[in-house]
């Protein structure tokens, strides 16, 4: 059982910024999951938790304890590595039984055999235990560098992409064993990834990094509904948010808002309208997610906007549709069995009553029709 704190934690690797002013903690038992995209920071993190690397400036605690320079093998961490690191020479049993043999966390020969067998088991690779790393696949090896990560009994996990090889099917699987895992092992687990459906189905908490820097720190519901930037919101959901420019007009005590190009007023929320009533803020972008826009084939209602199908993409039991409206691509969830000419024309809708504001000139957060109920109702279901 471990609380991880990071504080001021900065990494150079000659001009380049790895790591500027990291803060962050990390509660015992909790599941904390970094999220971001490749380049971002988040292996030079973990590796400064396992002590793989060494800061610049900034302490790392673990439990209370600078750890700075405690060595890796005196910090009782376990990690994955995305590109496993199994020893060659050795079995897959071996290669697993490894940190139970090592002077610091030995183990009995009896307690080795039957965590190995749990774990390998939960991870369908028992049958592999003879082999060497060079006659498995790619999965094979992610998923025994997994299992020699979970055999152990440390503070913390540490884990560095670890379903990124293996395919679909047993990806999902293996979400929900690690979380099942994690809770029985009640141990601190901090997990990096790119993909956001892992974010949102394994993270107590998500913190977002970009460039270095961590960006925002919540729960999915959060992250989501919230986003405290445009950066966070196009993480956040697939199809990537559609940020569409817009002026908001204000006559007297009526506030609404134009879309670029467009003509037409729409009425906004009261909470966002009120909102707008107290500030000068003119210049926004909106946000809006594919499921809340809707298409047809003919107008409406006097809103729908005009424009032209520019692609449809399935994607199993959906589809995404990409209509091109004076320029801008607004990207669309239709039903997969929506039939469409490439071209021909559409008219959009949009529930504005689903849609996020965000400054346009910082790119931050500025709004959202009943947020706080919104992230509460998420968090409980």
């Amino acid at each position: 059982m471990a609380q991880i704190e990071l504080n001021n934690l900065t990494k150079t690797y000659k001009s380049h910024s790895a790591l500027k002013s990291v803060d962050l903690t990390v509660k015992d038992k909790e599941f904390l999951v970094l999220f971001g995209p490749a380049g971002a920071g988040k292996t030079t993190t973990l590796k400064m938790i396992a002590g793989l690397e060494f800061p610049d400036e900034g302490l790392v605690k673990i439990n209370g304890e600078i750890v700075n320079i405690v060595p890796p093998a005196n910090r009782n961490v376990s990690m994955v590595f995305e590109n496993y690191a199994l020893y060659p020479h050795l079995s897959v049993y071996d290669n697993i039984a490894s940190p139970m043999r090592s002077s610091l966390y030995r183990e009995s020969e009896e307690y080795i055999k039957e965590a190995i067998l749990k774990v390998t088991a939960k991870m369908k690779i028992d049958h592999l235990l003879e082999r060497l790393p060079s006659q498995l696949s790619n999965g094979q090896r992610q998923r025994v560098a997994l299992g020699r990560c979970l055999v152990r009994k440390p503070n913390v996990f540490l884990m560095d992409e670890p379903l990124a090889h293996l395919d679909a099917k047993l990806r999902h699987f293996m979400r929900a064993e690690l979380k099942e895992m994690q809770a029985s092992f009640d141990t601190t687990t901090i997990y990096v990834t790119h993909d956001y459906m892992e974010a949102l189905s394994l993270g107590d908490r998500i913190a977002i990094i970009n460039q270095g820097e961590i960006v925002q720190i919540g729960t999915g519901e959060e992250l989501f509904y919230t986003p405290c930037n445009q950066f966070v919101a196009g993480l956040m959901g697939e199809p990537e948010i559609n940020i569409i420019p817009g002026e908001i007009i204000r006559d007297g005590a009526n506030v609404r808002v134009k879309l670029a190009r467009q003509n037409q007023l729409y009425e906004l929320p009261e909470d966002v309208a009120d909102f707008f009533r107290g500030n000068s803020i003119e210049q926004v972008n909106l946000g809006v997610r594919g499921n809340d826009v809707s298409c047809s084939s003919e107008r409406t209602s006097t809103k729908s906007i005009k424009g032209t199908v520019y692609v449809l993409e399935p994607i199993g039991n959906r589809s995404i549709l990409t209509a091109d409206v004076e320029g801008q691509k607004i990207r669309i969830i239709v039903s997969n069995s929506y039939d469409v000419d490439m071209d021909s024309t559409i008219y959009v809708d949009m529930d504005f009553s689903d849609i996020i504001f965000f400054d346009r000139e910082s790119e931050e957060f500025l709004i959202r029709h009943n947020q706080e109920s919104l992230v509460k109702e998420g968090a409980n279901g």
